[in-house]
């Protein structure tokens, strides 16, 4: 395992990290699913441990996986280790009517700090996230002093945001413009560039930058079909219709000689693709499993820039379209 500096911070992070989202559970907001289905908590913990056994000591959750819990499996399996840095967000709730709802204030990001502190079981937080804010929430003063109050108190040491998947401009341009916070979290993957414009900006700021969803949902390891069924507790089960299934696979055949090239199979090639760029401080897959951290950490090589500009016309040739479908289906 190799590691990165994040941003102006004194975080030396894993190029992989673990993707927490999945070891939630199953979730529901309303009748929409907002997990990966079913899971099983001891291998949720097994896998953990195999992280942090391959040299992965970046843990990336929030209070909204499993509405805590998560968070929960994590402290239950590292509590508050000096060797494991772990980056939580906040922000998300679910409101009385069962829908999902965005709060900001003060009182609640206070109150919502303190139960991800209970539930990791860690003194602090080392990365403290904005959970898909818009820029009317960052411009408020209140907010901003709150993260402050919160890292003078010791219980963050630094916060940034984590920006909409198919809309970061607004919110990365107003960050990067009044130089607020110390980091993102992204999604760049194959599929999905639009942070693209922004890497320079973020590496001239000397920002950390999180990229999230290397594999879109697992589509760019290539073993969907358009047939495949996913758990009623799974948000795949709305969100990878099999048109965009078809056409992902359809995407990836022109990646074919990328794969022979440099002997990777698909997901190893867009984790790769990923941290090819030196913006990037960690890539974070998903993870529920031993055998998935395995898979995730298998062979790194850097992409010559002659195919990260390839794969950079393919996006702006086909793979946007696909992101642009996404994106409809919600």
């Amino acid at each position: 395992m190799q590691y990165r500096k994040f941003g102006n911070t004194d975080l030396n992070v894993s190029e992989v990290g673990f993707g927490a989202w999945a070891i939630g559970g199953p979730a529901m907001a309303g009748n929409m699913p907002i997990g990966w289905g079913r899971t099983d908590d001891a291998i949720s913990i097994k896998a953990l441990k195999k992280a942090l056994d391959v040299g992965i000591n970046f843990f990336d959750t929030a209070d909204f996986y499993g509405f805590g819990h998560s968070e929960e499996l994590i402290g239950k399996t590292f509590a508050n280790r000096p060797d494991v840095i772990v980056a939580t967000k906040v922000g998300q709730k679910l409101a009385p009517d069962g829908q999902v709802a965005i709060d900001y204030s003060p009182g609640y990001v206070v109150a919502a700090c303190e139960m991800s502190l209970r539930r990791l079981r860690r003194s602090h937080i080392d990365f403290y996230q904005l959970h898909t804010a818009k820029v009317a929430h960052i411009r408020e003063d209140e907010l901003i002093g709150t993260l402050e109050n919160l890292q003078q108190q010791g219980k963050i040491r630094y916060w940034g945001v984590s920006l909409n998947t198919f809309q970061p401009e607004p919110e990365a341009e107003f960050c990067l413009e009044n130089k607020l916070g110390r980091g993102f979290q992204v999604v760049l993957n194959l599929l999905n560039q639009r942070i693209s414009p922004f890497l320079r900006l973020i590496k001239e700021q000397n920002l950390g930058l999180i990229a999230r969803m290397p594999l879109q949902f697992g589509l760019l390891a290539g073993k969907f079909r358009s047939d495949a069924k996913f758990d009623e507790y799974d948000h795949r089960s709305f969100r990878l219709s099999p048109q965009i299934i078809e056409a992902t696979w359809s995407a990836l055949r022109d990646l074919e000689g990328l794969t022979r090239e440099y002997d990777l199979n698909f997901a190893d090639l867009a984790i790769n693709y990923i941290l090819s760029h030196p913006e990037v401080s960690t890539v974070i897959p998903g993870m529920r499993s031993p055998e998935q951290v395995t898979a995730n950490v298998r062979k790194r090589v850097n992409l010559a820039r002659k195919d990260l500009d390839y794969i950079g016309e393919l996006y702006d040739e086909k793979f946007y379209k696909i992101t642009n479908m996404m994106q409809a289906q919600g």
